[in-house]
């Protein structure tokens, strides 16, 4: 791919991404993207066969950028606390960046099965990384522990994306309010696997 190639391809991503935001998927005309990309219409189709495989790249390019993000600030971590907040911040900043852009969930291709069958794998990565985090992190039931916590800053994201207005200072709050819940309960977690595994360990002597 040419760098001229490339830029027009990084042009019309943008401008979808930001119409099919602010505006919605069936809102926004690829007329409107050509022109807010500074390209011709028939461009647009050079690279897209359709409205669909659009919205398809645009999900897709930010849902990457958003994995790729997590895996290299969990890095910069060293204990499991931290890695938790980390995943609380990223996954909170992601949608309070998108609070003017929230028809890029709410207004979307209805029943495209290549997009909900890459938001199923999509979710499934996600999940797998914060599992993998409290698996490491000596959690019992990794996987229950990973739903659960992705719910939790769940409704920190329904919250935000319901209201443009969602100040910076709350987001702060609240997402290490949920941070430090959840790791309390992970040690209760642990503190109770341990005494579990203690006593089975004297059931086995005494037998």
């Amino acid at each position: 791919m040419s760098s001229t190639t490339g830029e027009k391809l990084e042009l019309i991503l943008d401008a979808a991404y930001d119409l099919f935001g602010s505006n919605g998927f069936y809102e926004t005309k690829i007329s409107d993207i050509a022109h807010q990309a500074g390209i011709a219409k028939g461009t647009v189709y050079l690279y897209f066969k359709s409205k669909e495989e659009l919205f398809m790249a645009v999900t897709r390019r930010d849902c990457e950028h958003f994995l790729d993000g997590l895996d290299t600030n969990l890095q910069n971590c060293s204990t499991m606390a931290e890695r938790l907040l980390v995943i609380a911040k990223h996954h909170s900043m992601y949608y309070f960046e998108r609070k003017h852009r929230t028809k890029l969930f709410f207004r979307t291709p209805n029943n495209d099965p290549e997009l909900m069958a890459y938001m199923k794998q999509f979710m499934l990565r996600y999940m797998q990384a914060v599992e993998k985090v409290l698996t490491e992190g000596g959690v019992a039931q990794p996987v229950w522990c990973a739903e659960s916590y992705i719910g939790m800053l769940d409704r920190i994201r329904m919250d935000i994306l319901f209201n443009p207005e969602f100040p910076m200072e709350q987001l702060h709050e609240r997402t290490d309010f949920v941070a430090r819940l959840f790791l309390e309960g992970c040690h209760h977690s642990l503190n109770t696997q341990d005494q579990i595994d203690r006593d089975q360990s004297q059931e086995g002597e005494s037998q």
